[in-house]
């Protein structure tokens, strides 16, 4: 039968997005859309660290999903003075041109507008650091990652034209907007900082001079692509720290650039400042188009179109963006993961297929431990070449999925739009899996909002959903599948110490925060743990947190990791390091540490000390189908994106025999 289906009438299907979907032109190009895809960086580059196939894949993928302008960042105007990263692109590196060319090629034959990120990091520059051992910036001072140098005044117009050169050789590899870095705390940010730039020249002190050195680059941008090609320049509304500049400011910028740019593109917050760094992408903790704000102030005082990013996700909030005149253009980062087809669903009348970002930040997470952007939600990211000539099954089979979490409706989704016949059965009265617990926390409902994605998705495409059923061996084989995927999670570990039955297990406490006291001690500072102690915080208690490790143990390279010690901060939590659970009396926990025994007074102990996966449980289905297999949590007890991407990896693999 033929995939192929006759849309139902020659019009828009979707009128609702009339703002969203109106083209926009600037600087001589007219953009589809007001969607665009914000600068990201790709560090799955060889040691060369030119553009590869799968970074024209990984762009392309956007693209081909709708939006207007897809825009690569990270392409160093000067890597002898201002790369942080030393797998960045080198815009003076001639050899890029292939690979620049393809990249820009692979977005714009979709009839997006390819945008590359001009950029210099100053002085916070650990790669030029590192080779060098040398810093520069605005001023001489002890910067975070070693010496700053000031820069000379031949160094600061060798950049303007470092700017001007990246900018054309862009042009000339095929890409049709260049995107100006001056936000976020790198050079042109920091030379517009007065609490900064404290220079006594031209360059510096004033308002005038610290705005010199942004304006010369815009300058030497334009002079280098002309006056019909687009310029976009990225600043921060304001820096959302102490010592950066506030929205009053940021007036000022954007009012001094009205007129020389094509599009302000007005972020939020400062790279190298951790609480503002979770500004600038926002975390689960603050609420959905957050820095919209700065935007519309901004657009209040400039003629030039106004682009605003940060935390949207659903095409409403866009059109409402737009349609109440706080901004132009909406740009999406992380979302563009979660769902590269956005645009086009939303286009469609299918936003209730979107994939909405939760914004667990397993993206940075992947870039930080792997170089390897990774989706919780959308197990394709970064393995677009992959699933592009991945072969239709080739035989199509009769599915058991046992267990509806998010590893098991993932598998029994992919299963079913890959032709199988498809049955899940799930013991409980609802899907979604452990992580349902967490239904009653603020800061998780972008996950229970995915859950009930899966679930909508799955009843919309047909699949036979069998809840309230437990399954064994004898029921599965009466059914008679020709595969069983056995996806039945894991269960809390309890600790084996006195006292432990006076404790409750976090899942319960999640489902009723009021079982506990006015103060709470947490045994585990893992990730089930501490946000356990956020949400309790956030309900009025005192929370302790006993972890027997040196430090909590939370993935050191993800950015929610900054998150959760921002709002540990913020809420107050205490934590324990270094101190093992002992035994649980009427007083609280009794931990052992470096120095002996401690009490630890609490009404109420909790213990979230890990899961045991129920390997068991799945095992016995081992004999029930010709086929047979496991996945996530009774495996091994990771997350969403671990059980999703096996999931989906596993569903393209049957049917191939």
């Amino acid at each position: 039968m033929s995939d192929i289906k006759t849309p139902v009438s020659g019009k828009m299907e979707n009128n609702k997005y009339k703002h969203l979907f109106t083209p926009i032109e600037t600087g001589g190009t007219v953009f589809r859309n007001r969607i665009f895809a914000s600068p990201e960086g790709f560090y799955h580059v060889s040691t060369d660290c030119l553009p590869n196939a799968e970074e024209a894949q990984f762009f392309e993928r956007k693209a081909m999903g709708g939006f207007a302008s897809v825009c690569i960042g990270d392409c160093i105007v000067d890597i002898d003075t201002g790369r942080h990263y030393p797998f960045l692109c080198n815009m003076k590196d001639p050899d890029t041109l292939p690979g620049l060319s393809a990249v820009a090629s692979a977005i714009s034959r979709h009839g997006a507008v390819a945008s590359a990120e001009l950029s210099h990091a100053g002085m916070y520059a650990q790669d030029t650091y590192a080779r060098t051992g040398k810093l520069y910036g605005p001023v001489e001072m002890d910067g975070k990652y070693g010496h700053v140098e000031e820069m000379t005044e031949e160094m600061i117009l060798n950049i303007v034209k470092d700017f001007g050169a990246a900018a054309a050789w862009a042009k000339r590899c095929g890409f049709g907007m260049v995107t100006i870095h001056g936000g976020h705390g790198w050079l042109l940010s920091q030379f517009f900082s007065r609490n900064v730039n404290k220079r006594t020249d031209a360059w510096g002190g004033s308002l005038e001079n610290r705005l010199r050195l942004p304006l010369a680059v815009v300058e030497s941008v334009r002079k280098a692509v002309g006056r019909r090609f687009p310029i976009e320049i990225r600043i921060s509304g304001s820096e959302c720290n102490p010592d950066g500049y506030d929205i009053e400011e940021g007036v000022q910028l954007a009012k001094a650039l009205d007129g020389k740019v094509d599009i302000i593109h007005v972020s939020a917050g400062h790279h190298e400042v951790p609480s503002a760094m979770v500004i600038t992408h926002p975390s689960m903790f603050l609420p959905d188009c957050c820095n919209l704000k700065y935007a519309a102030e901004i657009k209040k005082h400039v003629n030039t179109p106004v682009a605003t990013v940060g935390a949207f996700t659903s095409p409403d909030e866009m059109e409402e963006a737009i349609a109440s005149g706080s901004a132009d253009i909406v740009e999406v980062g992380r979302q563009s993961l979660a769902d590269p087809d956005l645009p086009i669903k939303a286009r469609l009348g299918k936003e209730d297929e979107i994939r909405r970002c939760i914004r667990c930040m397993n993206c940075f997470g992947g870039e930080g431990e792997h170089r390897i952007a990774e989706c919780s939600l959308n197990p394709e990211i970064s393995h677009e070449k992959e699933y592009e000539y991945a072969p239709a099954p080739k035989v199509l089979k009769k599915v058991l999925v046992i267990g509806g979490g998010p590893g098991g409706m993932e598998a029994a989704l992919t299963c079913k739009m890959r032709g199988h016949e498809v049955i899940l059965c799930e013991k409980s009265g609802q899907l979604g899996g452990a992580l349902r617990c967490e239904k009653l926390v603020p800061f998780k409902q972008k996950t229970m909002d995915y859950l009930d994605l899966q679930a909508h998705l799955l009843e919309k495409y047909g699949v036979d959903v069998r809840l309230n059923t437990e399954m064994t061996p004898a029921k599965a084989m009466e059914i008679g599948p020709d595969v069983i995927i056995a996806a039945v999670g894991a269960k809390p570990m309890k600790l084996p110490i006195t006292g432990i039955d006076k404790a409750l297990c976090a899942e319960d406490v999640y489902l009723a925060p009021e079982k506990c006291g006015d103060s709470v001690v947490i045994m585990g500072g893992g990730l089930v743990g501490i946000e356990l102690g956020l949400f309790l915080a956030e309900l009025g208690k005192q929370i302790t947190i006993v972890e027997m490790a040196p430090k909590l143990t939370v993935h050191e390279f993800s950015m929610h990791t900054l998150a959760l010690m921002d709002q540990i901060e913020k809420r107050g939590l205490k934590i324990l390091t270094s101190h093992a659970a002992k035994e649980v009396t009427e007083e609280g926990l009794i931990a052992a540490g470096p120095d002996g025994d401690v009490l630890v007074a609490a009404d109420t102990v909790v213990y979230a000390v890990g899961q045991i996966p129920q390997r068991a449980e799945a095992l016995a289905f081992n004999d029930c189908a010709p086929e047979f297999h496991m996945l996530g949590d009774c495996i091994v007890s990771k997350n969403i994106q671990a059980a999703t991407s096996l999931a989906h990896r596993l569903a393209y693999d049957i049917g191939r025999y």
